[in-house]
């Protein structure tokens, strides 16, 4: 098969060549390796959380060049106990990636994350600056309160009036004030009939604003009974608890522990989940990064113009 991708489209499908578990007590962390076993290391962080890594997500690194690793962050994808909130926070899925590098013997890899996967990157970069080559960032997310604001309050609403229509009936009224709030108090209930209509609700939500062009297929997959449980409980945590950051600035203010890290910065124009101002603001911070701006794209990375962004920086990396 040649894998030689000119025109940087995702290369062709790949298996593991080698997948496991790490126990971590309460969680079993799925992971895998793809590619050459002793080329290039790279880890693939997905976004999220809750969103799972899938076989797509091999796709973005040269396989005769790269040694991919995927794993499912915890509670999601074919990590156990499926939609698990115990022992789930930020700081656990960076001991999890770090307990990965150990058992893999790997000293220091490229890191490649998207949306909440570019938050755990940074995250991740900034607990452990020794242990990251080069990153590759795309749909910037900081999880800020304006942030959050902008896609689960006012703003993405006034974009997608139809899909929001969805998200807000399954709330009353009177609760539509702290939609996310609002939510969890759903998925802590007891009622499960209604925290599984809530969780396809919050999960579609993305779904149907993360392409510039309608794509029914990636909204059909969201609202699977399993993903949605995962994806819409593990986010609506995260978010609550607004990321277990100290503070919603952490990781802006400590830009000066990884500015020494190659970093490429993949944006679309019209991302409606994470706009764009947040990837100019963090570039602002940190000017030897490259930020490149995809002109007519939304979130999604398998837009085609991100996606071809997203290789060519892979490309780039794998030759140093």
């Amino acid at each position: 098969m040649n894998f030689f991708n000119k025109k940087n489209k995702l290369f062709p499908p790949i298996e593991p060549f080698d997948s496991g578990f790490i126990d971590k007590g309460v969680h079993k962390v799925y992971y895998e390796q793809c590619g050459n076993p002793t080329g290039k290391p790279a880890i693939f962080l997905h976004g999220g959380p809750g969103g799972g890594a899938g076989k797509l997500s091999r796709r973005f690194f040269d396989p005769k060049k790269y040694r991919i690793i995927l794993f499912d962050q915890r509670g999601c994808g074919k990590s156990k106990p499926h939609a698990c909130l115990e022992d789930n926070t930020t700081w656990h899925l960076i001991e999890d990636i770090e307990s990965i590098r150990e058992k893999l013997n790997i000293q220091k890899w490229l890191v490649f994350g998207g949306s909440w996967g570019s938050t755990l990157s940074i995250a991740y970069a900034q607990k452990h600056p020794d242990r990251v080559s080069e990153m590759v960032l795309r749909g910037i997310f900081m999880l800020r309160q304006k942030e959050l604001q902008w896609f689960y309050q006012y703003g993405a609403s006034e974009l997608y009036p139809e899909a929001w229509k969805g998200f807000i009936e399954e709330i009353s009224e009177e609760k539509r004030s702290d939609l996310i709030e609002a939510y969890r108090y759903i998925f802590n209930g007891e009622d499960e009939e209604k925290k599984l209509s809530a969780a396809k609700a919050w999960s579609k939500w993305e779904a149907s604003t993360s392409f510039i062009n309608h794509n029914p297929e990636a909204v059909k997959d969201s609202i699977g009974a399993e993903f949605a449980l995962a994806f819409a409980l593990i986010e609506n945590h995260y978010f609550v608890n607004k990321g277990f950051l100290e503070n919603e600035n952490q990781l802006l203010d400590n830009i000066d522990r990884i500015r020494h890290i190659p970093t490429v910065i993949v944006q679309g124009r019209y991302d409606a989940v994470c706009p764009a101002t947040t990837a100019y603001e963090l570039h602002s911070r940190w000017p030897e990064s490259e930020l490149t701006i995809a002109p007519f794209s939304g979130h999604s990375a398998f837009e085609k113009e991100i996606t071809n962004e997203l290789i060519k920086a892979t490309n780039q990396f794998v030759k140093h």
